[in-house]
């Protein structure tokens, strides 16, 4: 998937390249820098000690929480589109949000692997204990670190990177052998919370109304969801022909990163969509597998965590290109222009393989 998505990123981009700076080679070169970056930390995250990546998890996440507060502080930060993410490095930016999807994990897979969460076998007295225990000792730490998580990224404007981080540390809070009450009442929760946090904000209501009907403003909020439709209808099912979108000439908004799928589809048709979805969904499968096999719980559920991020951020990708779900701003993972999610996504890869090797 890698290789694909930069062979179709180097055509993809050579336009936008051509017109902001004048050579046909700058996004996709930049691109190969991130990806090299992030094959050399994934070749780190191969390699490295489990237990001790383990013992370490905790202090990496506050590094990670120190970095996404620093982008608020506007000597280091920089805001794009009204929203505050990134960190600037000279001429480049990062965003802390991505690799905080990897430090999550990791600590919540420390954390959980340290306690013994599964509820009562024996007699109802003995179940109650445990259920009350797991919910004070468990459950409710558990809620704070979404709560913290949450606050962080509402204010950076991120909903996006928040559901995907809740929806995988769900899944593992989950796997644990916690309590069912426990992750079907904090999957409500965040359910009523999501839905406040749109009615808060008049832009998310907006996308919200948008994808219901999308016919309300097609030249305004709804033109990027109507072309990424008109784009992959059009392709059919055997495609356009690879380079030979239309879309990609300036009349599809993030072409390279939040629409790239759209594109895709243009091109290789519904063909080519479907080959992409059978390889997140082989993604998966693999992921779970490694998880199945691990033979310590930090390993099974950090790999649970990192198959259900990977494959979460895809689909709801797809489905927000096709029309299924609001419009999302998430990068399809392994495929959209962008440094800092490609890297993260390659230590993702690595730390999978580790487990495979040595969990």
């Amino acid at each position: 998937m890698l290789v694909s998505g930069l062979l179709f990123l180097s055509t993809l981009s050579a336009i936008a390249s051509l017109q902001v700076f004048g050579n046909t080679s700058y996004y996709i070169f930049h691109q190969l820098i991130a990806v090299l970056i992030g094959l050399v930390l994934g070749l780190i995250a191969l390699n490295i000690p489990l237990p001790f990546l383990k013992k370490i998890a905790p202090w990496l996440l506050l590094a990670n929480i120190a970095a996404l507060i620093i982008v608020f502080i506007p000597l280091f930060g920089t805001k794009l589109g009204g929203a505050s993410r990134w960190i600037s490095i000279g001429n480049n930016t990062f965003q802390p949000s991505e690799f905080f999807k990897i430090t999550a994990i990791l600590y919540i897979a420390a954390w959980l692997s340290n306690r013994s969460l599964a509820g009562g076998k024996k007699n109802w007295l003995m179940a109650a204990k445990k259920n009350y225990h797991s919910f004070i000792q468990s459950y409710l730490p558990f809620i704070f670190f979404l709560g913290i998580i949450a606050i962080i990224l509402v204010l950076q404007k991120d909903m996006s990177t928040l559901g995907i981080i809740t929806i995988a540390l769900i899944t593992m809070y989950f796997m644990a052998e916690t309590p069912v009450w426990q992750t079907m009442v904090t999957i409500a929760g965040g359910f009523g919370a999501a839905l406040l946090l749109i009615l808060h904000k008049q832009y998310r209501l907006d996308r919200l109304m948008i994808f219901l009907h999308p016919e309300l403003d097609p030249l305004g909020i709804g033109h990027q969801l109507n072309q990424a439709k008109l784009a992959i209808g059009s392709g059919g099912i055997f495609g356009k022909g690879l380079g030979m979108s239309v879309q990609k000439f300036g009349f599809l908004p993030e072409s390279m990163s939040d629409s790239i799928f759209a594109i895709l589809g243009e091109e290789t048709g519904i063909i080519g969509c479907t080959v992409l979805i059978l390889a997140f969904l082989a993604f998966l499968y693999l992921g779970f597998k490694i998880a199945n096999s691990a033979t310590d719980s930090f390993s099974k559920l950090t790999a649970v965590g990192i198959s259900t991020w990977i494959i979460f951020q895809a689909f709801i990708n797809i489905a927000s290109n096709l029309g299924l779900f609001p419009l999302s701003g998430i990068p399809l993972p392994f495929f959209s222009y962008g440094g800092s999610h490609i890297i993260a996504e390659l230590i993702a890869v690595g730390l999978l393989l580790n487990i495979s090797k040595n969990g």
